[in-house]
């Protein structure tokens, strides 16, 4: 990094930090969620990124040195993927060549992957339920681990070492090279990331997370029990909710904590099935915000800063999500009303969005800077507020995206 770019990196920091801390920065800090933007920017397919580290990393660079917005999201955390789901037979998504066309982003696809009836066995060993019963049922070719014996029991020379047996077959020993394999993309899409990492910060650019976790109730909702499922679950075993989630906690923990290790103590925490229309206030207030809660206070204390998307209209929920130290954290809002979010948190969090994307997938350029004029002139007031979109915008109009970033720099200041 030379001294141009260092200066620049820390001026983009510090522009941050001050807004996350309710201060006024010497500019609105800017960012973009690019979601796979950056590959239809450059003119590349999104199926040819997610498989193509080359390609992806060109892309990225490219996007970033034409819009410098103030942080860059990683796209090896979560993007550049299709090695591991196809080695894996992943089952909850369907993404680009994957069942979707080239140029598709993900799509999900919910399922029931753990009965009511299992709570109890989720709740005694999640380790041990996940491999052995999650496991085969979201990775295809991991099926055979539903005949491994529970390790848990293996202790000593006198207690389990028989159960070892179990693993002596082809079919277990096909999953464990799977296993190996999926490891082996894994580390080489660590290593592609490090790459990236040193050339955004050769454009002065720092990264936006060192990590990710979710909510609790989130994580139970959205990939073992479903939506659906999860909703009848509240009504009919609400007391074996309850437990779920206070048995996710920890593990959503420490995954929030591992941003620390890498140097970004931001942590992504998408949100979503706290939204007006999933649950009721007394719901939201015995299965979900507790929890949650917890985790933003643990990970605020251990010197995180929470990034939060609430993914959908959280307007009722306003009164109460501002409950935690002030200057800590910060919340983007997707569709709840930007100014009533500001108007109930300006003291709290730092607010984060602003632009639809809606209007950059179908306005004109200059209506998008003139949107983003009034943003900036309602809502920037002492600090405490940073502009994106509400959303990713590989579907966004690329003239759109860029009369967007140089109106932030126009009126910004």
């Amino acid at each position: 990094m030379n001294t141009n770019s260092e200066q620049l990196y820390q001026e983009r920091e510090e522009r941050v930090s001050k807004a996350v801390a309710l201060q006024r920065p010497d500019r609105v800090p800017v960012w973009l969620s690019m979601g796979f933007f950056p590959a239809v920017y450059k003119g590349y397919t999104i199926k040819e990124v997610m498989y193509d580290p080359e390609k992806m990393i060109d892309a990225w660079v490219s996007t970033y040195s034409d819009l410098p917005v103030d942080m860059y999201q990683s796209p090896f955390a979560i993007r550049f993927l299709g090695n591991i789901l196809e080695t894996l037979d992943y089952k909850q998504l369907s993404w680009a060549g994957h069942g979707l066309d080239d140029n598709s982003a993900y799509q999900f696809r919910e399922k029931v992957y753990m009965e009511a009836g299992e709570y109890d066995e989720f709740l005694f060993d999640p380790t041990d339920f996940i491999i052995r019963k999650y496991w085969p049922r979201i990775f295809g070719s991991l099926e055979a681990f539903e005949n491994l014996p529970s390790l848990r029991e293996i202790i000593s020379y006198s207690i389990g070492l028989t159960n070892l047996a179990a693993l002596d077959t082809p079919e277990v020993y096909e999953g464990l090279e799977v296993l190996c394999r999926a490891a082996k993309n894994a580390s080489r899409m660590a290593h592609f990331a490090g790459r990236l990492s040193e050339k955004m910060k050769n454009l002065g650019i720092p990264p936006m997370h060192g990590g990710s976790c979710q909510a609790p109730f989130d994580t139970l909702s959205d990939y073992f029990r479903g939506t659906r499922d999860t909703m009848l679950d509240m009504y009919r075993i609400p007391e074996k909710v309850v437990q779920a989630v206070e048995k996710l906690y920890p593990i959503m923990l420490e995954s929030g904590l591992a941003a620390r290790k890498r140097g970004c103590p931001r942590v992504f925490i998408p949100i979503h099935k706290c939204l007006d229309n999933f649950m009721s206030h007394n719901q939201f207030m015995k299965f979900y915000w507790p929890t949650l809660q917890r985790l933003l206070l643990d990970l605020i204390e251990a010197g995180c800063t929470p990034h939060l998307l609430w993914e959908g209209d959280v307007t009722s929920r306003l009164e109460f999500i501002g409950d935690i130290p002030a200057g800590k954290a910060i919340y983007q809002f997707e569709s709840t009303d930007i100014t009533k979010a500001r108007n109930a948190l300006y003291d709290k969090v730092c607010v984060m969005g602003g632009v639809p994307v809606s209007l950059l997938c179908t306005s004109s350029p200059a209506q998008v800077r003139e949107h983003v004029k009034n943003l900036i002139e309602n809502l920037a007031g002492d600090g405490g507020f940073i502009l994106n979109s509400s959303t990713t915008v590989e579907d966004a109009r690329i003239e759109n995206v860029e009369a967007m970033v140089s109106a932030a720099f126009e009126y910004g200041q």
